[in-house]
């Protein structure tokens, strides 16, 4: 524990921080009406339990009224933030982790139809692409109040006990006003790299005159944009060294890249099936040419990575945001010898996706974080000892199985198949997303050091279950693909799974009609385009594929693009007719008078599951609650105790896509909430 570079302490000025691991700004969205209330304390709190140096909150907190929230954001410029504020920094400081807080006003990173429909200001009247809203060009008055506004703010979080303040510089209006892309002021504010930094300075002085000395002060800020007339690596080094030299900070955040379209965003915070660290050399650059306190974060998923980041020398505070979402007690399992334990970031996304289409943040595997007011992150012994038999090895089925042997059960599990995995297994299929088998990996690995059975290759029928003498059943065994869609022609078509798994040859001219909107659209697109084949994705939707969401669209369409996929949107296949060798699509439209035929060789459904659901009506009448779940139960977090056929011998359950199609997220959920009260 003492040789392992990131359990070493880290002198920030007068802050002594226990470890090097940080949980740097973020908004997961869980604010209520702008403040910290007890959901978004005790996100923050669990990360401090779990043993990081130092959380970072809010990504980023509004500090002006013309800078209105574009997802559900802390509202800094609030006076009634502050004891919202001081009940998170108590709780964070007595789990013995420092807190600090991103401060930002957005500029033009937001909408003018937002709040209280104030104008947007930049330092130009350049729209960005990502929110649309034209900007109106600062004046001296707008400089004055917004400086004010920061100066305001940071005093609020020091009263709210705060350890310091991060100003968001990146895509926001510092970096706005310091990028000569998107500054087109005159003097004082414009022109010069000197001018283009005035406003940030001037902002950290008024900071530093209101708080103290004794108060951190950080930036996290882009030192190379990646875009031509951007901030170049060469400037970013000098702006970096101004910063430092400007004696006002005392660390800095760096990052590479621009935000301002769904393409820059996902390069600077990478997702699955991208490269891992990609900014973590040019982080060490700006940590060698200015031998400055050096933080950095973006797609450092994991110990090792991390662990090397510090024992190179390239930061001196490693992030890991990301991953503390999907186990917020990575630290803690680092101290206690449990690598192996830590759940890992499959980076699906699924936290960041959500909160940028209006949600709130979920880890796609984690299924307590955002809900630690009602779900654990550690699992309680059960009082007495259960048999409980769970029906398929999916990712539902695995954490009700993980869950219900933490919780001391015996428990046994059926799979039809050779493996674990169920869609997930599917999904890993395509290379960009081959490390969504690690939540299938992760849970077979804890189910196996609590002492599941399992059975492979096993058809569990109503006779195999109940020769186990079960206490509980959970049937978990998923949906099928359902392509029984069209009017005509459903005996011709092929499903999105037929083609991902190569159950199917892909064709050369090919229609995907996807109106589930889903991954498993647009990844058979991928694979039959790969394969040479000419492929049109139609949806009756006015946009393609909204369940994949903005950044995890991007990698898709990259590859997409250069095959020449074509994009119909609101269009709908209506029935399909084989005429010689070829297959007659007739389309259709929900909006009316729309009828054509196209010709195609290969037509593919991609339109959810329908459940597998036999097992569990043949054993619904043996059970003692006919399959009953009480929903005010399940919310409440209470066990299950409707009993509605006193002469059966166990409680029966389903959960997951044997329920309904739904995502990967709903079924661990399901697993979790349904087995932690067994």
């Amino acid at each position: 524990m003492q040789n392992d570079p990131l359990l070493q302490p880290f002198q920030l000025k007068h802050l002594t921080l226990r470890n090097r691991i940080i949980v740097t700004s973020h908004e997961p969205a869980y604010p209520e009406d702008g403040m910290p209330k007890e959901r978004y304390r005790a996100y923050t709190v669990e990360r401090a339990k779990g043993g990081v140096a130092m959380t970072m909150t809010a990504g980023s907190a509004a500090v002006s009224k013309d800078s209105p929230p574009v997802f559900n954001n802390l509202l800094a410029y609030k006076d009634e933030i502050v004891p919202w504020i001081r009940d998170m920094t108590d709780a964070v400081h007595e789990q013995g982790a420092a807190i600090m807080i991103q401060l930002t006003h957005l500029g033009r990173r937001t909408r003018w139809d937002k709040g209280d429909w104030l104008p947007v200001v930049a330092p130009s009247h350049q729209r960005e692409a990502a929110h649309r809203a034209f900007p109106k060009k600062m004046e001296d008055w707008d400089f004055e109040r917004i400086i004010k506004d920061f100066a305001d703010a940071a005093e609020r979080m020091k009263a709210g006990g705060m350890d310091g303040v991060e100003l968001e510089a990146y895509g926001h209006l510092i970096d706005q006003c310091m990028s000569p892309l998107t500054n087109e002021l005159d003097e004082p504010y414009g022109g010069s790299l000197d001018n283009r930094m005035r406003f940030c300075l001037d902002v950290f002085k008024a900071i530093r005159q209101r708080v103290g000395e004794d108060f951190i002060l950080g930036v996290r800020y882009t030192a190379d944009e990646c875009l031509p007339g951007g901030t170049s690596r060469t400037e970013g080094i000098e702006i970096s060294r101004r910063l430092r030299d400007s004696g006002l900070i005392d660390y800095l955040n760096v990052i590479r890249g621009h935000i301002d379209t769904d393409p820059g965003l996902t390069d600077v915070i990478p997702i699955q099936g991208m490269a891992n660290s990609p900014h973590l050399d040019f982080a060490g650059e700006i940590r060698a040419a200015t031998s400055f306190p050096t933080f950095h974060a973006a797609k450092i998923p994991d110990v090792a990575t991390a662990r090397h980041a510090i024992a190179s020398g390239k930061v001196d505070m490693v992030g890991m945001t990301r991953a503390h979402m999907t186990d917020p007690h990575i630290a803690r399992k680092i101290i206690e010898k449990r690598e192996d334990d830590i759940r890992p970031c499959v980076g699906a996304n699924y936290c960041l996706d959500r909160i940028y289409q209006g949600g709130a943040a979920y880890c796609i595997h984690n299924a307590a974080t955002g809900r630690e007011l009602t779900m654990p992150h550690a699992i309680d012994k059960a009082a007495t000892r259960k048999k409980v038999v769970i029906v398929g090895a999916g990712p539902a089925g695995l954490e009700a199985a993980r869950v219900a042997a933490e919780r001391g059960h015996e428990v046994v599990v059926f799979e039809a198949a050779n493996d674990p995995g169920g869609q997930i297994r599917l999904t890993a299929q395509s290379e960009r997303r081959r490390e969504m088998i690690s939540i299938i990996d992760w849970r077979m690995s804890q189910c196996e050091k609590h002492g599941v059975t399992f059975h492979f290759n096993t058809w569990a029928e109503a006779g195999t279950v109940e020769a186990e003498n079960p206490d509980v059943v959970i049937i978990a065994t998923g949906g099928m693909p359902h392509t029984e869609v069209l009017s005509k022609g459903n005996d011709l078509v092929v499903s999105a799974w037929d083609i991902i798994s190569g159950d199917v040859k892909p064709g050369s001219n090919v229609l995907i009609f996807d109106d589930a909107g889903d991954h498993a659209g647009l990844q058979a697109a991928e694979f039959l385009a790969k394969a040479g084949a000419k492929v049109e994705i139609m949806t009756p939707d006015r946009s393609f594929a909204p369940e994949v969401m903005a950044m995890n669209l991007v990698p898709y369409m990259r590859s997409l693009q250069k095959h020449d996929v074509t994009f119909t949107v609101t269009y709908r296949l209506d029935s399909v007719e084989k005429s010689g060798n070829e297959l007659v699509a007739h389309v259709g439209s929900d909006y009316g008078g729309v009828s054509k035929q196209r010709s195609f060789d290969q037509v593919v459904i991609n339109h959810g599951t329908i459940p597998l659901d036999e097992l569990y009506f043949e054993l619904k009448p043996r059970s003692k609650n006919l399959g009953e779940i009480s929903h005010d139960q399940l919310v409440a977090g209470e066990p299950q105790s409707v009993l509605r056929n006193p002469q059966g011998k166990f409680q029966l359950f389903r959960i997951g896509d044997a329920v309904a199609a739904r995502n990967t997220h709903a079924a661990i959920y399901d697993g979790l909430r349904l087995a932690k009260d067994i």
